[in-house]
C-alpha cells in the first residue's frame, strides 16, 4: 500500500492501484473512454496540477533558480484549502490502499509531480 509517482501513459505496475491524472488537460487525441485502457489515468484530478499560468512558467524554466521559483509558487497553490485537503486524503489513503499520481512529463525532477511527492511525504504518505 503506497502512492506511486508515475509518468502518465507509461505501462502500469501491477501493484500501483488507481491512477490519478494530476494534469491540467486530458491527453490530446485520446477518447475519454480510452484514458484508463491506454494507461493515462482512471480519475482526473486537475486540482493537483499547477494553474494554467504556472504550467506556462514551468515550460519556460531554463535554470535551477527559475525551477525553484516554480516550486515555491506551486507549493503555494497546493496550500490552498481544497488542494491541501485532497493531499491529506491521499496521504491517509496511502496507508490503506495503493494508488498512483502522475503527469505526462518524462523527467520527474523537472515536473510538478516531484513537488507532489514531497508534499505527500511531508503529510506522512507512504510514497514509492
Amino acid at each position: 500500500m503506497a502512492v506511486h509517482i508515475v509518468q502518465l501513459g507509461s505501462p502500469r505496475r501491477p501493484d500501483e492501484g488507481l491512477r490519478l491524472g494530476t494534469v491540467r488537460r486530458p491527453p490530446r487525441g485520446v477518447p475519454k473512454a480510452e484514458f484508463a485502457r491506454r494507461d493515462f489515468y482512471d480519475v482526473w484530478q486537475p486540482l493537483l496540477s499547477p494553474s494554467a499560468q504556472l504550467v506556462a512558467e514551468a515550460k519556460a524554466v531554463q535554470d535551477a533558480k527559475a525551477w525553484e521559483v516554480f516550486r515555491r509558487k506551486f507549493k503555494a497553490e497546493m496550500s490552498q484549502p481544497a488542494a491541501s485537503q485532497l493531499l491529506d486524503l491521499l496521504a491517509a489513503l496511502s496507508h490503506q490502499t495503493s494508488l498512483a499520481v502522475g503527469c505526462y512529463c518524462e523527467d520527474e525532477a523537472h515536473c510538478h509531480r516531484s513537488v507532489l511527492r514531497e508534499l505527500l511525504q511531508a503529510r506522512g504518505a507512504v510514497v514509492i
